[in-house]
């Protein structure tokens, strides 16, 4: 096996890959009419288990009828644009001011989104107490944050039914993608209650806009507890009730993950949960939740439960803070013990630079230096290859109707000359999952979303506009192809001729950040290969001139 055979391998390994990746996004189910409504009345409060029931009362859910009109009004933050319906008091839209749309930058990012039916709702199960399709009213609470406030808190209440008066308080922070959740319960009634609370996040089954084209990458429900750890649910297995993840514990989260974004629940540490997952009838939308006990509350008394939802970037340093295991969300699949490191590094020499397009320069840089002594080896076996193959030639001439020994001859020359001719692949192999790591990296960082470079490049995490880096990504593997040695079989030399045409025209649709790690790389690369291949080959024409 020689370079050329193992830069072919690859290029079949990637091309497999992303054809699979778009297989399956090409065969995921697409938009029905139901997907494109406004706010659905969506399904009735779900039923919390026995194992989680308290034992002091019975209970079951309120079914309110679903309304037709319901109101909204919005609460702008420093961070956020949250529009709230006056039915369950829902987060029904929901933009992140600090960031554009992927396909039009005059407008901001929209995660709660009606087109997605993505909203974010909750309610209360039990005798008489409201859901998330009650009827709410706004009683207190300004709806933009003050200059110099540091939160802002909304009141709602529902209609009072048998003496119980409910109240949920929505309290947005200052800096923040956290909102706190909290519900009031007055138990006027005759009678000690001991309701259940629910949240749960609601959205169909469609990919967000800005999917690359070449990679598509996870979006649904996960869960996370300290015993199972992080587990990401397929749509289709919740359609078929045949997803698999942890159902109770005491801690852990549940949230609605999509390229660069999340929206999460996170209860309290201790608190007993339970976590469910549901596909609304006759539609491609789903629901996930938690649902959490309340404290018996007896006539007479208050009681109250609260729950916290983050929904924005997927920030790693700001989800560590949030919950633990929240930042798992940014998936790296199993190069994570590769590919952390490598963030980590990226971060380190962004807040030194304060440009990621300058910190993937820098660091493409620091990984060539890592691996400088395998390029070099690598680079060496192939000048060496390229040396000695006019007698490699010459060779196949005389011994090409004899396979066996073809073979023998050419296994005699490469240890006359200590010629490895698997130097240069080996060292490249060991190289691999650092640059599929790098990859998923520069994917998968909401940090490169919207962040530019230099010039044309004003977005790091979209296509070059102008296709100016790819085609400098095409002409360095020309350049890189003249390095290595010429195949002596034709149709192998045209085909490996073909291969910076074959990947420039894959790139164009890489996001900027990906083709300029390449274009780096390759530059690199190239002086690295260039300076090597001109000693050996000094020294390889002065020796093949002295066996002539």
């Amino acid at each position: 096996m020689d370079t050329r055979r193992l830069i072919l391998v690859m290029i079949f390994t990637f091309s497999s890959f992303m054809l699979w990746e778009n297989w399956q996004k090409y065969n995921q189910p697409k938009p029905t009419a139901d997907a494109v409504a406004t706010t659905p009345a969506g399904s009735a409060a779900p039923t919390p288990s026995a194992s989680l029931q308290a034992k002091a009362s019975p209970i079951t859910p309120a079914v309110s009828a679903p309304v037709s009109s319901a109101e909204t009004f919005t609460v702008t933050t420093d961070l956020l644009k949250a529009t709230i319906s006056t039915q369950g008091g829902d987060l029904v839209g929901l933009e992140l001011l600090k960031y554009k749309e992927h396909d039009n930058k005059d407008k901001t990012f929209v995660l709660f989104d009606p087109a997605h039916q993505y909203l974010a709702q909750a309610g209360l199960i039990g005798e008489g107490l409201p859901t998330h399709r009650s009827v709410f009213k706004h009683v207190e609470g300004a709806t933009t944050l003050a200059d110099g406030a540091n939160e802002l808190k909304l009141r709602l209440e529902s209609t009072s039914q048998n003496g119980i008066k409910v109240a949920k308080i929505l309290t947005f922070k200052r800096g923040s993608y956290q909102v706190d959740i909290a519900w009031e319960i007055a138990n006027g009634s005759d009678k000690a209650i001991a309701p259940h609370a629910y949240y749960q996040l609601q959205r169909d089954d469609v990919a967000p806009a800005g999917e690359t084209k070449m990679v598509s990458t996870f979006t649904g429900p996960a869960v996370y507890t300290d015993a199972e750890k992080y587990q990401k649910i397929d749509f289709g297995h919740i359609a078929d009730n045949k997803a698999k993840f942890a159902k109770t514990a005491d801690n852990g989260w549940l949230a609605m993950v999509q390229h660069y974004f999340v929206a999460a629940w996170v209860p309290k540490e201790k608190t007993q949960r339970e976590f469910y997952m549901r596909k609304v009838e006759g539609s491609n939308v789903f629901q996930t939740g938690v649902i959490v006990p309340v404290a018996e509350i007896a006539p007479g008394a208050k009681g109250e439960t609260s729950v916290s939802l983050y929904a924005g970037p997927q920030e790693q340093s700001a989800l560590k803070e949030v919950a633990t295991g929240l930042d798992l969300v940014v998936d790296y699949g199993w190069l994570t013990v590769v590919a952390a490191p490598i963030f980590w590094a990226l971060e380190a020499i962004h807040k030194l630079v304060g440009n990621w397009g300058w910190a993937i320069v820098i660091l493409t840089i620091i990984i060539k230096a890592i691996f400088f002594p395998l390029s070099a080896a690598s680079y060496k076996s192939m000048a060496k290859m390229k040396v000695l193959t006019p007698r490699l030639t010459q060779l196949k001439e005389r011994f090409g109707d004899d396979k066996q020994r073809l073979n023998q001859e050419m296994m005699k020359m490469y240890q006359t000359e200590k010629v490895n001719p698997l130097g240069g692949c080996l060292p490249i192999l060991v190289q691999i999952p650092v640059f599929i790591s790098l990859y998923w990296v520069l994917l998968g960082a909401v940090e490169m979303r919207d962040a530019p470079w230099i010039l044309w490049i004003k977005d790091l995490a979209s296509a070059d506009p102008y296709y100016i880096l790819p085609v400098i990504m095409m002409v360095s593997m020309f350049v890189q192809t003249k390095l290595n040695p010429t195949p002596p079989d034709p149709i192998q030399a045209k085909v490996m001729m073909a291969m910076p045409l074959i990947f420039g025209f894959m790139f164009f649709w890489f996001p900027a950040g990906l083709v300029l790690y390449w274009v780096v790389n390759n530059v690199l690369s190239i002086a690295q290969q260039w300076q090597i291949t001109r000693v050996i080959d000094a020294g390889g024409k002065a020796a093949n001139d002295a066996k002539a």
